[in-house]
């Protein structure tokens, strides 16, 4: 199964709209942390990549996901604003001249993200931070190149899912978190609920269809 431009633009639109819906559980894993703007912040770079897509007529797959990290990273300011930027344009980038989205693409698009956001905020797996949902999504994806999109992309999301659970173990190592100490600890990081929610949201668009 591979997507078409505008099938990907359709799936970000549901992704989009799953973050939003999503706010009041993001915030309270930001607030259990110490924080607390991460679910409003993700709310209001989701609804402007929502202004930039609708009206698009996508002429490629690298333009939809570029697109949408520009718009969170112009919108939201900060840090969650530069790092989940970085996830799509860099990802998308990865993508430069692909006709249609599949497996291959969504391994690309991951590992791309991967090493974009690890160059960008400095973290690491083991940090208690969004990387800790991405990293296994991405080497998941890797594994899983060769299937068909909609099992791939499950297993992403399952993989994304497990790496969100084992940051509840991790002592934060960035952000005000990281002045909690053993506090933090059986709290999982408000970005890594954001990573599962996308992915998971991406996986039961393209199950359902679009």
């Amino acid at each position: 199964m591979e997507l078409k431009p505008n099938q990907v633009r359709l799936m970000m639109l549901r992704v989009a709209d799953a973050i939003i819906e999503a706010e009041p559980m993001l915030s309270q894993a930001d607030r259990d942390l110490g924080d607390g703007d991460h679910g409003l912040g993700m709310k209001r770079g989701m609804e402007a990549v929502k202004a930039q897509l609708e009206p698009m007529e996508p002429s490629s797959v690298e333009q939809v996901f570029v697109t949408t990290g520009t718009a969170m990273m112009t919108s939201m300011g900060g840090a969650s604003g530069a790092l989940f930027g970085t996830v799509f344009r860099a990802g998308g980038k990865a993508l430069a001249g692909r006709a249609t989205f599949d497996s291959e693409g969504l391994a690309l698009l991951l590992e791309a993200a991967l090493e974009g956001v690890m160059k960008r905020g400095g973290a690491k797996p083991g940090d208690k931070t969004m990387i800790d949902a991405l990293a296994p999504a991405a080497a998941k994806a890797r594994e899983s190149n060769a299937l068909p999109l909609t099992d791939a992309l499950k297993a992403v999301s399952e993989a994304a899912e497990s790496g969100k659970e084992a940051s509840k173990n991790m002592i934060a190592q960035f952000g005000r978190a990281k002045t909690l100490g053993k506090a933090c600890l059986g709290f999982p990081d408000a970005g890594a609920c954001s990573v599962v929610v996308m992915l998971k949201t991406m996986s039961g668009s393209v199950v359902n269809g679009l």
